[in-house]
């Protein structure tokens, strides 16, 4: 098995508040290619199986953020730096790390992105719990 999802559909109150920070965090994360689509903020990238991933944003006014957390791969703690950093230029909010959290072996940074929804990029070795 391969794929373990096909896509993720988030939702935000505004597109227009968000659309700068995913717009600078997605790329960053590897979702290189941004499709057009009415109503939506998408973005793409690629897979072993040639089906590109998807993480899409859609406006939704009346939306609450609550504590379901989305959760991207880095390859190393280097790049779990790297990555907060640039989340944090790009607005991130009640950023926690980067750091290990859970003992070692599960090294990460916990955020929001500018609507209160919850993101974290982590790295995993061989001996996270």
């Amino acid at each position: 098995m391969g794929r373990r999802y096909d896509h993720i559909d988030l939702r935000v109150r505004s597109l227009a508040n968000v659309q700068d920070f995913y717009a600078t965090l997605m790329p960053a994360l590897g979702f290189t290619h941004k499709v057009e689509v009415a109503n939506w903020l998408v973005f793409e990238g690629p897979t072993l199986t040639g089906m590109p991933d998807f993480f899409g944003l859609t406006e939704s006014p009346q939306h609450v953020p609550n504590e379901c957390r989305i959760a991207f791969w880095a390859e190393s703690t280097v790049e779990v730096d790297r990555l907060a950093a640039l989340a944090i230029r790009a607005g991130a909010q009640r950023v926690e790390g980067p750091g290990y959290d859970e003992g070692p072996g599960y090294y990460a940074v916990f955020f929001e992105d500018p609507d209160g929804n919850r993101l974290e990029i982590c790295h995993r070795t061989k001996h996270a719990q």
